[in-house]
């Protein structure tokens, strides 16, 4: 991509407001973020810059030899930041299962949903260190302290990092009585009437609005977004007519594979064995591939010990044969990294994201 020195156009504000319910739509916001750079491939993947940067602040500590011992001696909460019905909730509930197991205590599920699904994070803040209170730790929980001035937290000093787990599959989806039959015929569509074709994400600032934003300034094109609180409340808005298409995780798959949506484009890397002929984004001429890696995070300053055994128990888990056919039903790709290498990932992307924003521009601040 090429070096743009132009002014830097000012900080885009974008409303935060979330809908009651998922009966209700969201008031829409038009995001055109025309003109506006971004750096190129590998947005929300697994491409990282600023590998250098801050790479001193989570220098691991040695294990406590023995503080391990006698844990888990009571059930393990884990919070998922979505609605249930989605990909990651199922994915997050088979690892629980298998996870129980291995522990001999339970991890129980608990949805806390909205808020862009910042609210597992927020819920981290305030829980003690002890290993009970884990919590889905996905990228726009590293993102979220770039886009408002208020304070929050800091992405890699306020969690525990414990393992890296999986990525989603994201795709462009309309029903299929739509007139629009491909990727080139919505691109069309979103020429044709600036503004007025809607997509619905899982929040305001989340990886794949992101990545929406760029696409509409690679492409020039102007469309309005309709945030939700997870997938499965867009899937639910599109099939009651309520918005044009999702731009999100595989929720829709149960509504392509029945036939009432229709799969535009896939944003990883290759096709998904599921739909071997819907092409990429890089099949299409648009140098992007968004998998959105995340994992499992604690409070900060939980015992290593602790971390080495929830990690050890997650792992078992994540490999199972449960936990796979889990991610192969939603095609989500295997990320997985141990303690160490999660942290020093957390780092990097949290370089990255601070970059990311600011080339974009994005604020949640009125």
């Amino acid at each position: 991509m090429t070096d743009d020195r132009r002014a830097a156009p000012p900080r885009r504000a974008i409303s935060a407001a979330m809908p009651a319910g998922q009966a209700a739509l969201p008031r829409r916001t038009a995001l055109s973020l025309l003109g506006t750079g971004l750096m190129g491939t590998g947005l929300m993947g697994t491409g990282l810059m600023g590998t250098g940067l801050m790479g001193g602040l989570l220098a691991r500590p040695a294990l406590a030899q023995g503080s391990q011992a006698g844990f888990p001696a009571r059930p393990i909460r884990l919070m998922v930041p979505w609605p249930p019905g989605g990909s990651a909730d199922a994915q997050l509930r088979s690892l629980s299962e298998v996870a129980t197991r291995a522990l001999g205590q339970p991890v129980l599920v608990e949805n806390r949903s909205g808020a862009r699904g910042l609210l597992a994070a927020q819920a981290l803040l305030q829980a003690q260190p002890d290993g009970y209170t884990l919590a889905q730790h996905h990228l726009s929980v590293l993102r979220h302290p770039f886009m408002t001035k208020a304070r929050s937290w800091d992405p890699v000093e306020d969690f525990t990092p414990v393992i890296s787990l999986t990525g989603w599959l994201f795709g462009v989806v309309v029903r299929t009585d739509s007139p629009i039959k491909s990727w080139a015929d919505y691109v069309a569509a979103a020429r044709a009437k600036p503004g007025r074709l809607t997509y619905s994400t899982s929040g305001i600032g989340t990886s794949n609005h992101i990545a929406m934003e760029d696409l509409c300034a690679r492409l020039g094109l102007q469309m309005t977004h309709v945030p939700f609180r997870g997938t499965t409340e867009g899937v639910t808005a599109l099939l009651g007519g309520q918005i044009d298409s999702i731009a999100d995780s595989s929720a829709w798959v149960p509504q392509v594979e029945a036939g009432q949506f229709r799969l535009l484009s896939v944003w990883s890397p290759e096709r998904a064995k599921r739909f071997p002929d819907v092409p990429t984004l890089k099949e299409l001429g648009i140098d992007l591939a968004v998998t959105s890696p995340y994992g499992i995070a604690g409070p900060k300053g939980m015992d290593p010990g602790v971390v080495r055994v929830l990690h050890d128990a997650l792992k078992t888990a994540l490999f199972s044969p449960e936990n796979t056919a889990i991610r192969e039903k939603w095609d989500m790709p295997l990320n997985y990294l141990d303690t160490e290498a999660y942290r020093d990932f957390i780092v990097r992307r949290v370089a990255y994201e601070k970059e990311m924003v600011g080339r974009l521009h994005l604020s949640i601040d009125s």
